[in-house]
């Protein structure tokens, strides 16, 4: 059964908001095996909404709406979906004592135009809405249904999770399950052409690319009559895929790089510290935005000016001074000041010129130098060439940076272990 998404509001399609509902709406359905081919918006007009509607119903069995269920003049969701359906709106006495009692609870007056929220059309399935005043609604009709529901996210997710999962549960004819193979260090041309005699003609399983922030996403997924047979099918092709792209898949269903860095630091029982320069802190902002970060990230230096590294990291300024601040050198002691510093088992640093300014034929914009001192094995120091030859890359520069890094950390920490069979 194929769905589609239609969320309402005229404030979503002039970006004022993020539509986020439909994002957590198609994950949704996606686990539960439904089709969506569509996301549609339209703003607060119910001549426009109606022909969506129209279009929508047009090609899937199921809509699923977001907004447009408020009090004021322009929600007009229920109102245009009940003319489309040829239903009359009447207040429903349940949905009106609950509003009044929500009024009551919170001391604030109700007004007469809050009363629209209690109409439903006629032989609609209610869902309530204890995260706000306006309950949300199914209209079934031919084989068609309409799922209404509120827009704010705090209102909208806690009702597709309840009462819409439970009325979807007897209509799903089978499951999509999906592994995701986190891939760093290759572009998505160089993948698809490494891979594309495995998954050139593949159906079931599917293979999707979905690339970000410098790292590429494969998500594999399978449909089948339970999530058992779906996986089934699906662990071979993860499987193969590994195996062709080697040390380029850096782990399973992980969020981002971060996340496998401090996983497997905590699977280790290992600490880090960071010592940053170009990357101004970035990379430490990555880590600590990780939750379980705190248990194996001890803290970090932003060591910006040459002062700040000799005394803050201990850098030598005879290192300075014969190879500068930008230099394979000056990276490896910053690295094991850090350890030094911070007591830590092991220690990432950075440093490079971002740009646009301050490269030189010998150090150009977008050198960088990454080490990494562990306390049993020394001290390894990466040269980098990030910049892709535009004025705007220093962002770029240092999100690469901070990436490479990460990566080295897991790298080291798998050991050449294989991701699948370790």
């Amino acid at each position: 059964m194929n769905a589609e998404i239609l969320c309402v509001g005229t404030e979503i399609l002039l970006g004022d908001i993020a539509n986020t509902n439909a994002a957590y709406i198609a994950q949704g359905l996606a686990r539960m095996g439904f089709g969506v081919y569509h996301h549609t918006v339209v703003g607060d007009n119910a001549e426009r909404l109606k022909n969506c509607l129209s279009i929508a119903f047009g090609r899937c069995d199921l809509v699923f709406m977001t907004g447009g269920l408020g009090p004021t003049y322009d929600d007009l969701t229920k109102e245009t979906v009940a003319a489309y359906f040829g239903r009359e709106l009447k207040t429903d006495p349940e949905c009106l004592r609950q509003l009044k009692e929500s009024f009551a609870r919170s001391g604030r007056p109700m007004t007469e135009n809050n009363l629209k929220q209690a109409d439903m059309p006629e032989g609609a399935i209610v869902l309530p809405n204890p995260f706000g005043t306006a309950p949300g609604c199914i209209v079934e009709d031919g084989g068609k249904a309409a799922i209404l529901m509120p827009g704010p996210p705090r209102e909208m997710i806690p009702m597709f999770d309840g009462p819409v999962q439970d009325y979807l549960s007897d209509k799903i004819d089978g499951v999509l399950v999906s592994r995701n193979i986190n891939i760093y260090g290759i572009g998505e041309s160089a993948v698809e052409q490494k891979l594309r005699p495995l998954i050139a003609h593949m159906k079931n399983p599917s293979v999707a690319p979905y690339a970000g922030r410098g790292e590429l996403r494969l998500r594999v997924t399978a449909r089948a009559e339970n999530a058992e047979a779906a996986l089934s099918l699906v662990e071979p092709v993860v499987r193969d895929i590994v195996a062709e792209l080697g040390d380029y898949a850096y782990a399973i269903d992980a969020k981002n790089l971060e996340q496998e860095a401090v996983r497997l630091l905590a699977e280790q029982k290992l600490t880090l510290a960071t010592a940053e320069s170009c990357t101004g802190g970035l990379l430490s902002a990555r880590l600590t935005d990780t939750p379980g970060a705190s248990a194996v990230y001890l803290g970090g230096v932003v060591a910006y000016a040459n002062q700040a590294k000799i005394e803050l990291l201990g850098v030598s300024p005879a290192t300075l001074e014969a190879h500068g601040a930008v230099s394979k050198e000056t990276a490896a002691q910053m690295a094991e000041g850090a350890a030094l510093r911070l007591g830590s088992d092991m220690a990432l640093s950075t440093t490079g010129i971002a740009g646009p300014g301050g490269g030189s034929p010998d150090k150009p914009v977008g050198l960088v130098y990454v080490a990494l001192h562990c306390r049993q094995t020394g001290t390894e120091v990466l040269e980098l060439q990030l910049a892709r030859g535009r004025q705007d890359d220093r962002e770029n520069i240092r999100q690469a940076a901070a990436s490479r890094a990460l990566a080295m950390v897991i790298r080291h920490l798998r050991g050449g272990r294989p991701l699948i069979g370790a």
